[in-house]
C-alpha cells in the first residue's frame, strides 16, 4: 500500500499518523519518500503498526530523525510472512536504493576465488571473480586480489601447476620459462604425464580444502623415501614444496586459527563520528586475508547497531560461513542467525567470543579496525585542509564537497570519448567516474571544443532533470581559454552556469608541469606558486582524468579493432580499410558517406563505392 487520497496534502508526522490508521500488526518493510520521490529511509518491523507509530512522537527523536520525518511526503509498505523475510528484504532494498538516513555498507565489491578448472586434461589454476560459469572447483572467498595472488604464487612453487591459457598451452613446443624456474611441471610438452600432473592437482586441492596436516605428512614420507633411495634431487623437490606450504599457513598478519576451520572474524571500532569494520576470512583452517569497510552512518549510532546493519547487507551477495565471530553483542543476533541460515541452507552461528583463541582473533580485528580508521581520519583531515587551501586559491566561498574534472580522448577524431572523474573530502570517488561516447554526427573529427560542448550538455541536462543527483561545486577542465569558453557558453544556454564554478588548466610552456596557467570566468588568467600542495593536487586531478579518459578510449579502440564495422564488406581488405579510416576518420563517417565521397578514397573504384554504400544502406 502506498497511495491514499487522505495523504495528498499531508506531510511529516501528520502524514505518518494517517498511514498508521490502516497498517496491520504484521511484519513488513516500509519506505519513506521526500517531495522529489527520493527514498529517505528503509526500515523493517515485527509489527508495522507499532513501529511506524513511533515516528508520530516527533519530539522524542534526535534532530537528524526529526529532519527525516519532516521531509517525508509519501510512504510505501510491504507485508512479509515473517520478521526474517522483512530483514532480508530490508537489507536488499538498502543495498539497491542507498537511502540517505540508513546505515549503508560502501565499497561492496565481489571477492576473488581460486579456480581449478576441470574442463581440460591438464587442469589450469587461476584467479576468478564473478559468476561461476566455468566447470571446475572454486576455493574462497579471498579478501583481496593480493591475497589470491600471494596464495597462487606459493601454490605454483609448491605444486608446479600451469596457469597459462589453453591457446598458449596448445602452442607450446618446448617448456616455458616457468618450468625452468621450477614454477610449472610443463604438462604441455610432456615433461610430466597426465597421471603425475593429476596427482599434483589433488595435492593442491587437499591443501585448499584444509587437509594440510595429511598432505604435509605425505610429502615428508616421500622426501624421506627419496632420500633413502639416494635420490637427493627428488628429496630436495619435496623439501621445497614443504617450505612453500609453510608460507601460506598464515598470512602477513600472522593470524591463524586452530580452533575452527571455517569462519569470518569481524571487529568494529568507532571514533570521530565514523566506524571501521574489519573482516578476516578463515577458510580450510587458513587465513585468506582481511578487508576494511567504512559504513556510512550518523554520528550517534552505536557500534553494535552499525555492525548489526553491516552484517545484514554484507552477506546479501556473498557465501556465508558456518561461524561468524563478532566484537559486539548484536541487537538482532537471533534474527540475523535465522535469516542467514535460511538464505544459506546451513545452520549459521553468530557469536561474541569471551575468551580463548577466538577472543584474541576478534581483538586483533578490532585493533586492525582502529588503526585503519585512524589512517582514514588522518587522510580526511589532510584532505579537508587541502580543500580549504584550494578554496582560498580559487576564491571559492567554501571548500568544495564535489569536484568534477573533465577530459576528452581520441585519435584523429576516432573513438572519441569524453570523461570526468570525481573528488571530494574523502579523496577520489571512483564509483562516480563516468564516460561519454561522442554521438553528435555534426561534430567534426578532432574538434575538442565541440566534444566538450556535447559532454557538458549531456551531463548538466541530466543534472537539471534529476534532483537526486549531486551537483559539482567545482568543475575543472583540462584545457585553456577556448575550452573554458565552450563550457561556459554551454552552461549559460542551459541556465546552469550560476550553480557551479569553472576553472580550466592550460599546460605550461613546452607542456611543463608546474607552469600551468589557470583560467576562470570573470578573472584574468593566473598561475599558482610552484611546488605548492594546491598546484600538485590540481595536477593530480588533471592527470587522473587524463588517465581515465585515455584508458577508456584505448579499451574502446581495442574492441573496435576486434570487430570493425568495415570488416564484413566484400572487397575491403586491411589496406582499403586503412585508407577509408584515414580519409574519413571513423567507420561511422564511412557509413554516412555518399558514393561520390567514397570514390575519392585512393583504391576505391566506382564498383567498390557502390558495394560499400549498399552494404550500409540496403
Amino acid at each position: 500500500m502506498s497511495e491514499n487520497p487522505d495523504t495528498e496534502n499531508l506531510f511529516g508526522p501528520a502524514l505518518i499518523a494517517d498511514y498508521v490508521k490502516r497498517l496491520p500488526l504484521k511484519p513488513g518493510v516500509y519506505r519513506m519518500y521526500d517531495e522529489n520521490e527520493v527514498v529517505l529511509y528503509v526500515g523493517k518491523a515485527k509489527h508495522l503498526k507499532k513501529r511506524v507509530t513511533a515516528y508520530t512522537s516527533y519530539k522524542r527523536h534526535p534532530i537528524r530523525l526529526q529532519r527525516m520525518i519532516r521531509a517525508t511526503r509519501r510512504m510505501e509498505f510491504v507485508v512479509t510472512g515473517s520478521e526474517t523475510e522483512a530483514l532480508l528484504l530490508e537489507a536488499s532494498l538498502i543495498k539497491k536504493l542507498k537511502p540517505r538516513y540508513n546505515i549503508l555498507l560502501r565499497d561492496d565489491k565481489s571477492f576473488p576465488y581460486i579456480l581449478v578448472r576441470k574442463d581440460h586434461d591438464a587442469p589450469q589454476i587461476k584467479k576468478h571473480r564473478g559468476a561461476k560459469k566455468i566447470k571446475g572447483d572454486y576455493y574462497g572467498p579471498f579478501a583481496s586480489a593480493l591475497a589470491v595472488n600471494r596464495t597462487l604464487d606459493t601454490l605454483q612453487r609448491a605444486f608446479r601447476l600451469r596457469n597459462c591459457s589453453d591457446s598458449v598451452y596448445d602452442a607450446r613446443t618446448r617448456p616455458c620459462m616457468l618450468h625452468q624456474i621450477k614454477r610449472c611441471s610443463a604438462p604441455c610438452t610432456g615433461e610430466i604425464d597426465n597421471a603425475g600432473y593429476g596427482e599434483l592437482i589433488r595435492d593442491a586441492e587437499d591443501f585448499l580444502q584444509g587437509k594440510s596436516d595429511k598432505l604435509r605428512n605425505r610429502l615428508q614420507d616421500h622426501m624421506h623415501a627419496a632420500s633413502k633411495d639416494l635420490n637427493f634431487e627428488k628429496a630436495a623437490e619435496f623439501r621445497d614444496r614443504l617450505n612453500a606450504l609453510a608460507q601460506i599457513t598464515g598470512s602477513s598478519t600472522g593470524a591463524t586459527s586452530e580452533s575452527f576451520a571455517e569462519g569470518d572474524v569481524i571487529g568494529i571500532y568507532s571514533g570521530g563520528g565514523q566506524s571501521c569494520v574489519q573482516v578476516f576470512f578463515f577458510r580450510a583452517g587458513q587465513n585468506w586475508g582481511n578487508n576494511a569497510y567504512f559504513p556510512r552512518h550518523s554520528k550517534d549510532d552505536d557500534p553494535a547497531k552499525v555492525l548489526d546493519a553491516f552484517l545484514a547487507q554484507f552477506y546479501m551477495n556473498k557465501p556465508i560461513p558456518k561461524s561468524i565471530f563478532v566484537s559486539e553483542d548484536l541487537p538482532s543476533n537471533e534474527l540475523l542467525q535465522t535469516a542467514l541460515s535460511e538464505r544459506s541452507g546451513l545452520n549459521i552461528s553468530i557469536s561474541t567470543p569471551k575468551r580463548g583463541e577466538k577472543k584474541k582473533l576478534v581483538n586483533m580485528a578490532v585493533k586492525n579496525a582502529e588503526e585503519a580508521l585512524a589512517r582514514k581520519l588522518a587522510e580526511t583531515a589532510s584532505q579537508t585542509k587541502l580543500l580549504k587551501q584550494l578554496a582560498d586559491s580559487l576564491d571559492l566561498e567554501a571548500p568544495p564537497d564535489r569536484i568534477e574534472v573533465y577530459d576528452n580522448s581520441h585519435i584523429q577524431g576516432t573513438n572519441a570519448i569524453g570523461a570526468f572523474i570525481v573528488a571530494g573530502p574523502e579523496g577520489l570517488e571512483k564509483k562516480e567516474y563516468r564516460t561519454f561516447n561522442i554521438k553528435d554526427v555534426e561534430t567534426e573529427p578532432g574538434d575538442d571544443y565541440a566534444m566538450m560542448r556535447e559532454v557538458m550538455r549531456r551531463r548538466f541536462s541530466r543534472l537539471l532533470k534529476d534532483d537526486a543527483l549531486i551537483w559539482p561545486d567545482l568543475v575543472v577542465i583540462d584545457g585553456g581559454k577556448g575550452q573554458l569558453s565552450a563550457v561556459r557558453e554551454t552552461l549559460e544556454e542551459l541556465g546552469a552556469l550560476e550553480r557551479t564554478t569553472l576553472v580550466a588548466i592550460a599546460k605550461g610552456p613546452d607542456r611543463n608541469a608546474g607552469r600551468e596557467t589557470f583560467h576562470m570566468p570573470g578573472r584574468t588568467e593566473f598561475t599558482l606558486p610552484p611546488r605548492t600542495s594546491v598546484l600538485y593536487y590540481l595536477q593530480r586531478l588533471r592527470d587522473e582524468a587524463h588517465r581515465f579518459a585515455i584508458g577508456t578510449h584505448r579499451a574502446r579502440r581495442k574492441k573496435q579493432m576486434k570487430s570493425n564495422p568495415l570488416d564484413g564488406i566484400p572487397g575491403v581488405g586491411s589496406g582499403r580499410k586503412r585508407a577509408l579510416l584515414s580519409h574519413f576518420g571513423s567507420a561511422k563517417a564511412v557509413k554516412n558517406a555518399t558514393k561520390a565521397e567514397l570514390i575519392k578514397v585512393e583504391g576505391v573504384s566506382q564498383k567498390l563505392a557502390d558495394i560499400i554504400y549498399e552494404y550500409f544502406h540496403e
